[in-house]
């Protein structure tokens, strides 16, 4: 019996709003009623779509597979079978058959499935493993091929705990998808404008006097819950928030002796109604350990792990030492403070310390459970941000045609629907990646459950060209599905040393000039030449469909006027990229 994912990235959309949007007519017959998410949308005609569920989908199906099945007579709950459906699938040949009846619960067996009860006991199973699955509901699709959902999938779906929705004839699974995807797409919205305000709220409670206490209060405000900084051996060192119950308060300082004694930098614990996370704030050494940030919020509250995750960092700053490297000094907190604020790299430069600095981006495999924190600890930096994946998806398509069936991650786009008989899933949302300034002196490896994109060396000045090195590098990585890759930049005998760099600007931004409107089109020709012009692999790193990426590269070579299989042309491209990848200013 496969097990369910881990729970998806994606807002959640209770399926109450779905079954009020009186467009869609939706009605559920069976199942609970309370507290059912749909993460996404996954349509199937497979006797078996288990493995291709990833968990929180609801599940649509027209009844193909049950057409054998039910053997084109009158099935439970008065469904028929469309005309056609081979005769020979009918009782009469099946009693003449006599298979075991043992058989009949397996999905997908003919023989099985036109034994007397074979349809109930198909059903049963039916239900029982899309449930195992971690599938959130099942809807039914009422036309072309059933009049009536079968009254033995609804006792299944009963019996199993499983909501069933019956979709009516006038609603196609499309709308459906749609409905799913809009609302995921809004709460998204919701949740990046509630955390760009936490962070804001963060940072200005970090520049005022007795900036611990004010970071805490902020964040029991924004995640709606109670918090603490917490010793090894429970003595708190200020809270903010409601004053949880005991069981809560024990746990916590468990989650603080587990970190302190040398465990790891983040851990959790849920309790009923409850989730606790703990977050290492100091270095450990042999004459100290680690204060912990311990966080109490809403166990359906993704978004308050992200906020508390900013205020860690914050609290890791103003406490003391961040990591074993050395302590962060108030000019250092401050310089943090004030980019958080939205001031220029230049101009917080004096306050960083070091002269040169790696960017690195990175981006969670959806294999992991690695915590942000967890990765700035093992980088040995406190300076992260959260970002965004290289390109989110805009609209709903298919994930590249490279990956295998079950790879998709959460981010990639949705398909659109298929033909009987073959797969189709709906993924909205988009990938969280991080951001971290790393000091040049640091080796920078790679790290389990992380992609990384990593910039060379640079000066404050020069951060914002680093930064976008670096997440060149990160797609790089993920179209070649490598753990890290470094930006090279051409030593002083390059081609591209032989040219003034004003020159160079001037060129690339004449050749370039019918793209400068258009950056979508820029960043995929970027990626489509250092991928060699693969269109899987550009793709891939852009999160996007690669039919996507041969009308892009179509429309490029339009409106450049050349001919982009010729190499001469792809390196004077690649020539003028590059220049203005140097300077930023193509106009």
């Amino acid at each position: 019996m496969p097990h369910p994912m881990p729970p998806p990235s994606t807002p959640p959309v209770p399926l109450a709003d779905l079954l009020a949007r009186t467009d869609l007519g939706l009605r559920q017959i069976a199942g609970p009623r309370q507290g059912v998410a749909i993460h996404w949308v996954h349509t199937s005609e497979m006797a078996d779509p288990v493995p291709y569920l990833l968990g929180g989908e609801m599940l649509l199906t027209a009844g193909v597979h049950l057409a054998e099945v039910m053997g084109g007579t009158e099935g439970a709950g008065g469904a028929a079978a469309r005309p056609g459906a081979s005769d020979a699938a009918g009782p009469g040949l099946a009693g003449a058959a006599g298979p075991d009846p043992s058989a009949a619960a397996e999905p997908g067996t003919a023989d099985a499935a036109r034994t007397p009860g074979a349809l109930d006991a198909y059903l049963d199973g039916y239900a029982a493993r899309t449930v195992a699955a971690g599938a959130a509901a099942l809807g039914f699709g009422i036309a072309p091929v059933h009049d009536t959902v079968p009254a033995a999938l609804v006792a299944a779906c009963d019996r199993h705990g499983l909501p069933l929705v019956e979709v009516p004839a006038g609603t196609p699974f499309t709308a459906v998808e749609s409905a799913v995807w809009q609302a995921v797409t809004e709460a998204r919205h919701r949740e990046l404008t509630r955390l760009s305000e936490a962070q804001r709220a963060l940072a200005s409670a970090a520049a005022r006097p007795d900036p611990a206490s004010a970071v805490l209060r902020t964040l029991a405000r924004h995640v709606h819950g109670w918090n603490a900084l917490l010793a090894p051996d429970g003595a708190q060192h200020g809270s903010a928030g409601p004053r949880p119950a005991t069981a809560v308060r024990t746990a916590a300082a468990r989650l603080a002796q587990v970190i302190g004694a040398g465990g790891p930098s983040s851990a959790t614990d849920t309790l009923p109604g409850t989730s606790l996370s703990a977050y290492a704030l100091t270095g450990r050494g042999r004459d100290r350990q680690a204060l912990a940030l311990v966080v109490a919020a809403d166990p359906h509250d993704p978004p308050a792990h992200a906020i508390a995750g900013v205020a860690a960092v914050l609290l890791s700053l103003i406490t003391g030492p961040a990591t074993a490297h050395g302590p962060a000094t108030a000019e250092h907190s401050a310089a943090l403070v004030r980019l958080l604020l939205g001031a220029r790299p230049a101009d917080v430069a004096p306050l960083l310390g070091p002269s040169l600095w790696t960017v690195v981006h990175a981006e969670r495999r959806r294999d992991t459970t690695e915590s942000a924190a967890s990765l700035a600890a093992a980088l040995g930096t406190s300076l992260v941000a959260p970002g965004t994946a290289a390109e989110p998806p805009a609209t709903p398509g298919k994930r590249p045609g490279s990956e295998a069936p079950g790879t998709r991650r959460p981010g990639s786009e949705a398909t659109a629907p298929t033909e009987a008989g073959a797969e189709a899933t709906t993924t909205p949302g988009a990938t969280p990646a991080l951001r971290a300034l790393i000091p040049a002196d640091r080796e920078i490896t790679a790290h389990p459950g992380w992609t990384l994109g990593v910039s060379e060396p640079a000066p404050v000045a020069e951060l914002p060209a680093a930064d976008r090195h670096a997440a060149s590098a990160l797609r790089r990585a993920l179209a070649g599905r490598t753990a890290l890759v470094r930006h090279r930049t051409p030593g002083p005998h390059s081609v591209t040393s032989l040219v003034a760099p004003t020159d160079a600007r001037r060129h690339a931004q004449a050749l370039l000039a019918p793209l400068t409107d258009s950056p979508h089109l820029l960043t995929t020709l970027h990626n489509w030449l250092a991928l060699h012009g693969s269109w899987d692999r550009t793709a891939t790193a852009l999160g996007i469909h690669r039919n996507t990426v041969r009308q892009r590269i179509t429309r490029i070579a339009g409106l450049l006027d050349t001919d982009l299989d010729d190499p001469d042309v792809r390196m004077e491209l690649w020539f003028a990229l590059r220049s203005l990848d140097r300077d930023p200013t193509p106009s």
